[in-house]
């Protein structure tokens, strides 16, 4: 059988004019391994921006029901050259109820029941997704609960699974009083591993220490510095993972890392021999990233992302996450949402400059019903 039903696509054409709108879709059978859901709860994340609207004008654009037209600017039209005239669905990870299998029993095992899945075309009635890339949900966890399940929990156990990994022992959480951040704190307090949390105000550090983490830093503050070189020195966090991107943060952080490294070491015209290591995972600051060298030459500045990871890591040590987020789904992976809006209600100006300023801790969850 096929469904109709409708889906959000994204649209850049080659003068810098973007598109993104709710279109009528016609959904196919699945086949295969693939399953088809009815998608009750998707998310809003920052990394979902990207496609959406990356960079374009939304404060100027023009609204229309279920439709948004918006200016590109040049430099940004230029770099994604590859996507000029594709119609792109948007959305990575929901969930929803399996109403239609392939042949595959993993598949057909699935039917009628409530899947967190990562299907990248999520903002729609429905999205096609793949039974072996499924989590199904515990009785009595709702859409809402399950929505959220893939990318922030995998994103935060692989912090630090890649901690372990690459030999840390510590970590460097920036930007660290978002949904994400808060789940890291949990898994840094329950496993006993050293964490080092960086925020943008006094309400977010409250947050925080209210969660138990025992070092959190407002970066606005005068003292800002000395106090994250004292952090690092006193827990020898010496990787960080920086969802900002542009300004000077992620070579903050290699300055501080260099300066508690070299406490008490003899001088050394190529600085400290200790490694490490910032990765950057996001673009909250969409401006260049800005290194001030003061670090030696013992350092590595890296991007991050969660399924190349999932790929370098393997099956065990993922099957080892998403058992874990499963288990502590509704307490450990709580993911909380600003707002609920429908897929039309997605695209008014209102619902677009609230969830497009990428504020922490102010996620929106997309309810196509």
């Amino acid at each position: 059988m096929t469904v109709q039903g409708k889906q959000l696509l994204t649209t850049l054409a080659a003068d810098g004019t973007l598109t993104v709108e709710i279109a009528p879709k016609t959904f196919d059978d699945p086949t295969g391994s693939q399953v088809l859901i009815e998608v009750e709860a998707a998310p809003i994340n920052p990394s979902d921006l990207g496609l959406l609207f990356a960079s374009a004008d939304t404060a100027n654009a023009t609204y229309s029901p279920g439709k948004v037209v918006a200016k590109m600017p040049d430099n940004a039209t230029r770099a994604m050259k590859a996507r000029h005239g594709l119609a792109m669905p948007a959305g990575n990870e929901c969930a929803g109820t399996v109403i239609a299998a392939g042949d595959d029993p993993q598949a057909q095992a699935l039917i009628g029941k409530r899947i967190a899945c990562v299907p990248g075309t999520a903002y729609a009635t429905h999205a096609i997704a793949d039974a072996r890339m499924a989590m199904p949900l515990a009785d009595g966890v709702t859409a809402e609960q399950g929505a959220s399940s893939f990318v922030n929990p995998m994103t935060a156990l692989g912090f630090v699974e890649t901690m372990k990994l690459e030999g840390y022992t510590g970590i460097v959480h920036a930007a660290a009083a978002s949904n994400l951040g808060q789940m890291l704190v949990k898994i840094c307090r329950e496993d006993g591993i050293p964490l080092v949390n960086i925020v943008r105000s006094a309400e977010q550090a409250k947050i925080l220490t209210d969660l138990g983490a025992t070092h959190v830093l407002d970066m606005t503050d005068a003292d800002f510095m000395p106090r994250l070189i004292d952090a690092i020195a006193e827990t020898k966090a010496m990787i960080g993972f920086d969802p900002i991107g542009g300004g000077t943060l992620a070579g903050q952080i290699l300055t501080a890392m260099e300066a508690a490294a070299s406490r008490g070491a003899a001088f050394s015209r190529y600085g400290s021999s200790e490694a490490k290591k910032v990765y950057i995972y996001g673009a909250l600051d969409l401006g260049p990233t800005i290194l001030n060298r003061a670090f030696g030459l013992t350092w590595d500045l890296s991007g991050w992302l969660l399924t190349p990871f999932m790929v370098k890591a393997g099956m065990e040590i993922v099957g080892r996450m998403r058992a874990r987020v499963m288990k502590d789904l509704t307490t450990t992976f709580a993911s909380h949402y600003k707002a609920k809006v429908g897929l039309e209600e997605m695209l008014t100006k209102e619902a677009v400059s609230d969830y497009n300023a990428r504020r922490t801790g102010e996620k929106y969850l997309v309810v196509p019903k």
